[in-house]
């Protein structure tokens, strides 16, 4: 069974390599996963709002508009790359450590966490001096204005500032210090994989009394279903 979101809600995205293998190994492997990743989320009507491949793994910040586009979009993107891995590289099997984890992102505070999270990786990996280093990373438009046609700003980040050059200001400096310990830890930790659940009465997340931040996005494209 495919699992559910909230719709409108990011989630923080995660998967690596089986045994910790290397799937990101050239350049054209990264060009490649993100050339799918902008495909299937175009697809399923996702908006990937963070992302950073690394060597071994990969980190996405995304919002799907229903329950079920994101699962569906996270089956195509896996599939597809290890399809197009195994041929490039001659082998069989899974490429994949196990089923993609995630977790909905609830609040801004989380949310930015996240976002330094995802784009610091690079730099707590000792890949690479500063966030900017890193090519196969969200941070080059989110602080230097890069453009990735098929990434979309979050609410939160346009909150930022009033320009695009107070917002990138205001990201560089919330990236410029590592993330303290208790952050790395609310992040690596607590993973769920949002299996379907029964329906519930009253929402998981208002009986918890979380107030939850909605992403009021429209995807800038949007495919016919004819696939």
């Amino acid at each position: 069974m495919r699992r559910t979101y909230l719709p409108d809600i990011s989630a923080h995205l995660y998967n690596r390599g089986n045994n910790r293998m290397g799937i990101f190994t050239q350049d054209a492997d990264c060009d490649v996963f993100l050339r799918i990743l902008a495909a299937a989320t175009e697809y399923h009507e996702v908006c990937v709002h963070a992302f950073v491949v690394m060597t071994t793994h990969y980190h996405l910040i995304a919002t799907p508009n229903s329950e079920t586009a994101m699962a569906g979009a996270m089956k195509q993107l896996g599939e597809r790359y290890t399809r197009y891995f195994n041929r490039k590289y001659g082998r069989t099997g899974t490429i994949w450590e196990g089923r993609y984890r995630a977790k909905h992102l609830l609040d801004e505070r989380q949310w930015l966490i996240c976002l330094r999270y995802v784009e610091q990786n690079p730099v707590r990996a000792g890949m690479v001096a500063t966030p900017e280093g890193h090519y196969w990373s969200s941070y080059r438009t989110h602080a230097l204005g890069a453009a990735i046609d098929w990434l979309v700003p979050h609410n939160i980040y346009l909150g930022l500032g009033t320009t695009d050059e107070e917002r990138r200001a205001a990201h560089r400096a919330i990236c410029a210090d590592p993330l303290p310990d208790a952050d790395l830890d609310s992040v690596r930790n607590c993973w769920t994989t949002l299996k379907p659940n029964p329906v519930e009465e009253e929402p998981r997340h208002e009986r918890l009394g979380v107030v939850v931040l909605k992403s009021e996005f429209t995807p800038t494209r949007v495919r016919a279903k004819s696939e």
